[in-house]
């Protein structure tokens, strides 16, 4: 093996941060219960990376994340910080009246309002709201996240009766959004605080209800695991307090703290109050006991301090946090055996080249996009790794890395990583040594992302999302992320382009064609048509909120999937299109394959319109229209008219 020093080469241009993978890995640091110690640190560091690299996008993003951990941990100095720099940038963005300045400013009330400032806290829900109900349509869930947050500041100004108004906004248009309310998280919190305020206001019956609903829905769900599980279980405790049942408070408060001690510590507020509240909860049962009474009898006479949570110290929405998994994903037993085997090998054989060869697990698979499960381990799945290197160096030692590779361990955490089926083998290989260009050549044809019109429109969208999902470990020469960005940086007018032309199926496949085809009785055709919406509808989600931030929609059994995890994050366009398509398709079924109802096919019809107005609407956000007009075919002038290439109008 030849020796040599690497020779300088032109730093790489900077590159926008690749969100998803940070938000995976917080979610994993979260999955692991090490919130507490990592997760600041962790976000700080990306943050700091965005900036770096320019990324406002970004930094967006993951200011918004802080102000939720901040306010979390009760740094709340730190969390009030973090909001007001977000809702700077969200001005120097031009993102004013838009979803996210919207969501900005809830997330900057909820700051304020934890930090003990509630006449601004006020002033900033009011100011979400007049732009919330702009920018978010009637059954957003965000808006109903507001109403939420509006109660918990109305409950610690006294104000009962109205944050009693707020939760039953709040839960009305959850119920009418959800997709399966007894299993719906959002709910489960909603009802929790639902019953603190009912009992405030001597309301017990409606308390009782709502404590039971809310603990069925978490424990139906199997959330046990998830962090706002300590919210219903804290609620059902005050619930069993002002009821006498001290002894059943006494544990579910105990159940409560740990959850909360676990995943996030005992140095802060929520670890404090619930804790106190043990101690009340114990002191009552003891002298229960002692006076020889049962455990259910007397009702407490304490008034009540609690106040409703949107969710037990979480920094996190509820359905960005998953439950622990009993078996990694395949990116964490990726990055575990890289680092516990591929960096010390390159380390000890390769010492002048390790600063120059990227690491990491890019392309096909589920474990790329995090979607793998016990499920996804029947083929094609292991522990295993990229090694890219740049055409030079793998002229030089990519024979012998790769069989440097292949001699590392065949077993790791008890997982084989021998591949199952012939796609995996030879020339299709998804783990081991590549040159860079030749890597992104099978996967898209192009040793770089195109630099035409004509090249970038002949690339589908699940090709891109295969270029460019998946988690970069470690790239200290920047060659392969420079390659790897290039990819997530389509131009805007083929985005525009491509909006178009989305724009166009879903009018001429759901407003146009799905009536049609059922007046001639063609289910099976109007089924067709119904898919084909539901393709362009998806893939125009993740064109507007932009692929350097939510990357490509990508293999189509994943669509739903990638769906539901952007519409999660902040900022992305659409976040309600995952639920509207969701009831599309319940209602096609019926009204294409059903008995006939005609209750289904007008239910079908008017959810494809409103989800239609939806999008107009958002394109007015976006600025990409000035009209209102709803059917969206003649939506694509307007969005055409911000197309500068003369090849690209012409389409």
């Amino acid at each position: 093996m030849t020796s040599r020093t690497p020779d300088a080469r032109p730093a790489a241009p900077p590159q926008p941060v690749d969100v998803a993978a940070v938000l995976r890995g917080l979610d994993a640091i979260f999955a692991a219960h090490d919130g507490p110690t990592r997760a600041a640190p962790y976000l700080q560091e990306a943050l700091a990376d965005a900036e770096r690299q320019g990324d406002d996008g970004a930094r967006l993003t993951l200011l918004n994340e802080l102000v939720g951990l901040y306010r979390s941990q009760s740094l709340h100095d730190d969390s009030v910080m973090a909001s007001r720099s977000a809702l700077t940038l969200v001005e120097s963005m031009g993102l004013t009246g838009t979803d996210a300045h919207a969501t900005t400013l809830i997330n900057a009330a909820t700051a304020m309002r934890a930090a003990g400032r509630p006449d601004d806290a006020r002033a900033l829900y009011s100011q979400a709201l007049s732009v919330a109900d702009a920018a978010f349509g009637p059954t957003d869930r965000r808006l109903a996240g507001l109403h939420n947050n509006l109660s918990i500041l109305c409950s610690e100004r006294q104000d009962h009766a109205q944050a009693l108004a707020e939760l039953r906004a709040a839960m009305s248009i959850l119920e009418a959004s959800s997709v399966d309310p007894e299993r719906d998280l959002d709910i489960a919190t909603t009802c929790t605080n639902l019953a603190l305020v009912s009992f405030t206001l001597g309301q017990h019956e409606d308390a009782a209800r709502y404590v039971d609903r809310s603990l069925a829905i978490y424990q139906d769900g199997g959330h046990e695991d998830d962090p706002h599980y300590a919210s219903a279980v804290a609620g059902h405790a005050e619930a069993c307090f002002r009821v006498g049942r001290y002894a059943d408070a006494v544990t579910m408060y105990r159940q409560a703290l740990a959850i909360i001690t676990e995943c996030y510590g005992a140095d802060n507020d929520y670890y404090a109050v619930t804790a106190e509240n043990l101690a009340e909860a114990e002191a009552e049962a003891a002298a229960a006991a002692a006076a020889g009474a049962a455990p259910g009898t007397g009702p407490s006479d304490r008034p009540s301090t609690a106040t409703p949570v949107t969710a037990a110290a979480a920094s996190r929405p509820a359905a960005a946090v998953p439950t622990t998994r009993t078996l990694d994903s395949g990116l964490d037993l990726a990055r575990a055996f890289w680092e516990e085997h591929g960096r010390p090998m390159l380390e000890s054989r390769y010492p002048a080249y390790s600063g120059r060869i990227a690491a990491g697990l890019v392309g096909h698979g589920s474990e790329c996009y995090g979607f793998d499960d016990a499920i996804s381990r029947d083929h094609d799945t292991g522990p295993g790794f990229c090694l890219w290197l740049t055409a030079e160096d793998h002229a030089e030692i990519g024979a012998a890395l790769q069989a440097d590779y292949d001699a590392l361990p065949r077993t790791f955490r008890g997982v084989d990583r021998t591949p199952t089926t012939p796609r995996a083998h030879g020339a299709g290989r998804r783990v081991g040594v590549f040159e860079i260009g030749a890597f992104y050549e099978q996967i898209t044809g192009y040793r770089q992302a195109p630099t035409t019109a004509h090249e970038w429109l002949m690339l589908d969208e699940a090709t891109l999302a295969a270029a460019t999902d998946g988690a970069v470990f470690a790239d200290p020469h920047g060659a392969f992320s420079a390659v790897r960005g290039s990819f997530t940086r389509m131009s805007r007018d083929v985005r525009w382009a491509l909006v178009s032309r989305r724009l166009g199926m879903i009018s001429q496949a759901g407003q146009y064609n799905v009536p049609r085809m059922l007046d001639r009785g063609d289910g099976e055709a109007a089924w067709l048509s119904v898919g084909e919406l539901t393709r362009a509808v998806a893939s125009l989600v993740f064109l507007l909120t932009g692929p350097s931030s939510a990357g490509y929609l990508p293999y189509y059994k994943w669509h739903f999937a990638a769906l539901r995890r952007l519409s999660r994050r902040m900022g992305s366009s659409l976040p309600g299109a995952v639920d509207d398509l969701s009831e599309i398709l319940r209602l096609a079924s019926a009204a294409c394959f059903g008995p006939g109802s005609p209750d289904a096919r007008a239910r079908l019809e008017e959810r494809i319109e409103r989800l239609c107005a939806t999008i107009a609407a958002e394109l007015q956000a976006r600025g990409l229209s000035s009209s209102g007009e709803t059917f969206l075919e003649r939506q694509r002038e307007h969005v055409a008219a911000h197309i500068t290439d003369p090849w690209l109008k012409a389409l």
